[in-house]
């Protein structure tokens, strides 16, 4: 991983795109392209996508246009970087700019669609805005099927208050993906809740399973990058796929530690 860090065109972004049965599916809050200390390394953001051989990237905390990130476009960098397709939702007017969540694919990104994530009371966030929360679907384009994938960043207040309600709406939304539109959906990002807590339970009761718990290497442990303590970023995987590999990467780019996924769909 260090070396592809420090020479990011050998590490594997543009291997052969395979057939679409093994998936390598890499869930990061990028800290707005900043690590825990507010250094700027939105290029070591891409080239971890690239080291890690990652076929889809679901990424949080991702500015296009903001003050703190110097106006750049971050999806637009990042899509450049890897040389993959991406899309990015809006979830926040933050600082001149936008505030949300991307996906970026190495196969084509058929369509995309942000959905809110209401809340009742609306809740206040940063510059008293009381804007929802999102989740980002990206229709991708594998090789011979369509695979929806749905990002997301929700509440990280200290009680489930908020996130029951945003989890609620996501179950719903991945549910109506399967079942309605009839294709196969994974639900992934920084869903700021434990293992054993009220939001991950919902799942037990959905077409969606955690995936670490499938298949996690270790503790599985993401935040905070230098010395994890808790497991916040989630893959949930529908009934066609299984996990084969889940691992944290260890990595201080940004405040979260990576995690990567190796999913096969099951024949």
């Amino acid at each position: 991983l260090i070396a592809c860090v420090l020479a990011l065109p050998a590490c594997g972004a543009f291997r052969s795109p395979g057939t679409g049965d093994q998936v390598r599916v890499l869930v990061y809050n990028i800290h707005a392209g900043k690590d825990a200390k507010g250094i700027d390394n939105l290029v070591r953001v891409a080239a971890i996508i690239g080291a890690t051989r990652a076929d889809i990237a679901l990424l949080q905390e991702v500015d296009r246009g903001t003050t703190r990130s110097g106006k750049v476009g971050q999806p637009g960098v990042l899509s450049s970087l890897t040389g993959f397709h991406s899309a990015f939702g809006k979830t926040l007017d933050y600082q001149g700019g936008d505030y949300g969540i991307a996906v970026l694919s190495r196969w084509p990104i058929s369509s995309d669609t942000l959905f809110s994530l209401p809340v009742d009371p609306p809740q206040e966030r940063a510059g008293g805005s009381h804007e929802p929360r999102g989740a980002l679907q990206a229709v991708i384009q594998m090789p011979g099927a369509r695979l929806a994938v749905l990002n997301t960043h929700i509440d990280a207040s200290r009680e489930d208050f908020y996130r029951k309600q945003e989890m609620a709406t996501l179950l719903q939304l991945a549910t109506r993906s399967m079942s309605e539109l009839r294709r196969s959906t994974l639900l992934g990002g920084d869903l700021n809740a434990e293992p054993g807590s009220a939001v991950i339970e919902m799942v037990q009761t959905s077409p969606l399973r955690d995936a670490w718990a499938e298949c996690g290497q270790g503790s599985g442990l993401s935040y905070p990058a230098d010395r994890p303590v808790k497991r916040i970023d989630y893959l949930l995987l529908p009934a066609d796929w299984k996990c084969a590999t889940a691992t944290v990467i260890e990595t201080e780019a940004s405040d979260h530690r990576p995690v990567l996924f190796v999913i096969e769909r099951v024949r």
